[in-house]
C-alpha cells in the first residue's frame, strides 16, 4: 500500500517515469531475453517483472518508510510496464520465518528478490539457492555473509560506527564515561556499526563503556533500557547510541529522570532532530536512507534489463551536526512524527550511484 509519508515530489515521479518509460522502449526493441550482465540472473525474464520484498519486520517506522519507498518504486515501474507485481512479505522479526517466506517466492519463481535480513548467516542457504535458480536477489541495509547476490546495497555501517566514536572522544576530551546503545544483535548493520565504534575506543582508554544494552530499533523499549542504566549510573559523560530512535528514547529517559543531557549521537529520526534542537543539546548525527528500499528495486529491474551492475553500491553517509540540523527540521512535517527524516531522491542519484 502506497504511504503518504514518502514524500515523494513531482519531480521526481518525472524523473522515474521518463528513465523508466526510456527504459521499456529498449526493451521493445531488443529481441528475446536481455543478455544480463548481472550476478544471479538466468532464464526467460522479460518485464513486466515480478518482485519479491521479503521483509524482516513492518512495526518499526523505519521499516515502513522504507517499504513505502519500495512501493512507490513499484508504482512506477508500472506504470512504465516493467513490473508487473510486488509480492510482500513480513516475518514479524524471525528469521526463519523470512527463510520460508524467501524459499516460497522461489517457488513462485519471481523475478527478482529484495531482503533486508534478519541474520547475517541464517538467511545464506536460501539466498544462494534464489540466485542459482537465476533469481536476482538485492540485498541491502542488514546484509547476508554470502556474495551470492545480484548486489548489496548499504551505506558503510563500520565508518558510521567509528565516526560517531571519533565525535564522541572529541567532545569529551578523550576522557570520560559513556553508555553505548546498540541496536538488536545479531542483525549486521547493528553489529558492524558497534565493531567500527571498537578500534576508536580502543585508541582512547580514557575514554570509559561503563555499560551497553541491545534494544530493537524503537523509542520505548529504548527508554526503558536507558532509564534502568541510568538508576544503576549516577555518572554518565556521554550516550554514544548507535541508532536514532534509541537516541530519543535515550534523551527522553534522562529528561524525566531529571538528569542532565549529555553528548548524544544518533541518526536522523524526527524525535531525535526536534528533542536535540528543542534541549540545545550536543549532538551527531547521520543517516541511513530510506530510499535504500526504493534503490534496490531499481537496481533489480536494471540488471534484469542486461545491466551490468555494481556488486556493492556504497551510500555515502551524510553528517548532520549543529550546521546542517536545520535543513533536515525545515522538512520535518513531511514525515511522521515518529520517523526518519531522509533526503530527497531521484532516477539520477540512483544511475550515479550504480555507476561508481
Amino acid at each position: 500500500m502506497k504511504n503518504s509519508e514518502n514524500s515523494i515530489s513531482a519531480s521526481r515521479r518525472r524523473h522515474l517515469l521518463a528513465g523508466a518509460a526510456a527504459a521499456a522502449t529498449l526493451l521493445v526493441f531488443s529481441t528475446g531475453t536481455a543478455s544480463a550482465a548481472a550476478n544471479c540472473i538466468k532464464g526467460d525474464r522479460k518485464a513486466p517483472y515480478t518482485i519479491g520484498w521479503a521483509n524482516i519486520y513492518s512495526v518499526p517506522t523505519w521499516m515502513k518508510q522504507t517499504e513505502g519507498t519500495i512501493t512507490a518504486e513499484v508504482d512506477e515501474l508500472k506504470k512504465a510496464g516493467l513490473v508487473k507485481d510486488l509480492k510482500i512479505t513480513d516475518a514479524q522479526g524471525n528469521a526463519q520465518t523470512q527463510i520460508q517466506h524467501i524459499q516460497s517466492m522461489i517457488d513462485a519463481n519471481v523475478d527478482a528478490i529484495v531482503v533486508i535480513a534478519g541474520s547475517s548467516t541464517a538467511l545464506d542457504r536460501v539466498i544462494s539457492d534464489a540466485c542459482d535458480k537465476g533469481i536476482a536477489v538485492v540485498n541491502f541495509d542488514s546484509l547476508v555473509n554470502t556474495d551470492k547476490v545480484t548486489a548489496k546495497i548499504n551505506t558503510d555501517s563500520n565508518e558510521w560506527g567509528a565516526t560517531a566514536a571519533k565525535w564522541m572522544v572529541s567532545q569529551l576530551g578523550g576522557k570520560g564515561k559513556i553508555i553505548v546503545m546498540n541496536g538488536p544483535a545479531g542483525i549486521s548493520v547493528s553489529d558492524d556499526r558497534r565493531k567500527g565504534a571498537q578500534p576508536v575506543l580502543d585508541a582512547n582508554p580514557g575514554i570509559q563503556v561503563i555499560t551497553e544494552t541491545n534494544t530493537e530499533y524503537n523509542v520505548a523499549p529504548a527508554q526503558e533500557a536507558m532509564t534502568s542504566l541510568l538508576f544503576a549510573n549516577p555518572e554518565i559523560d556521554g550516550v554514544l547510541s548507535l541508532g536514532g530512535a534509541l537516541s530519543a528514547g535515550s534523551v527522553l529517559a534522562f529528561e524525566r529522570q531529571g538528569r542532565d543531557q549529555v553528548p548524544t549521537t544518533g541518526e536522523n529520526a524526527r524525535q531525535f532532530l526536534e528533542l536535540w534542537k528543542e534541549k540545545g543539546l550536543k549532538g551527531w548525527a547521520t543517516m541511513q536512507p530510506n530510499w535504500l528500499g526504493a534503490l534496490s528495486v531499481y537496481t533489480a529491474v536494471q540488471a534484469l534489463q542486461g545491466k551490468d551492475v555494481p556488486a556493492f553500491v556504497k551510500v555515502p553517509l551524510p553528517v548532520i551536526d549543529d550546521s546542517s540540523i536545520g535543513s533536515y527540521l525545515a522538512r520535518a512535517d513531511k514525515f511522521p512524527a515518529d520517523g526518519y527524516i531522509y533526503s530527497d531522491y531521484d532516477k539520477a542519484l540512483f544511475d550515479k550511484l550504480l555507476t561508481k
